[in-house]
């Protein structure tokens, strides 16, 4: 077998496994610290949404000037909403501050 077929065969399989390979979407949801009760459910539903479309969720509190001190408000936030989507997905980070933002990721369950 000569080289170039060789290359050929192995580009070939290359871009077979590549194909098969299945993205993974990460979208984003935003919440501020003190976000009210209505905002909350609306983004919960698109949250719910995401999670059974088979994207993965980035939920994360923004804290805005001096609202850092309400880092227990943000991390309640984020715990609710982990707890409420129980059924769509599981926490795969739980809620972690970095910077100013605290961030948690969910994974949908699989059908």
């Amino acid at each position: 077998m000569d080289y170039k077929k060789f290359l050929y065969e192995q580009k070939k399989r290359e871009k077979s496994l590549k194909a098969k390979a299945s993205k993974v979407t990460v979208k984003e949801i935003r919440f501020g610290p003190q976000t009210d009760e209505h905002d909350y459910e609306f983004k919960k539903k698109h949250a719910i949404k995401f999670l059974k479309d088979g994207a993965k969720l980035k939920a994360y509190v923004f804290f805005k000037g001096r609202s850092i001190i309400y880092k227990d408000q943000g991390q309640i936030l984020l715990l609710k909403l982990a707890q409420e989507l129980e059924e769509y997905g599981k926490v795969e980070q739980m809620p972690k501050l970095e910077g100013k933002r605290m961030i948690m990721f969910i994974a949908p369950k699989k059908k």
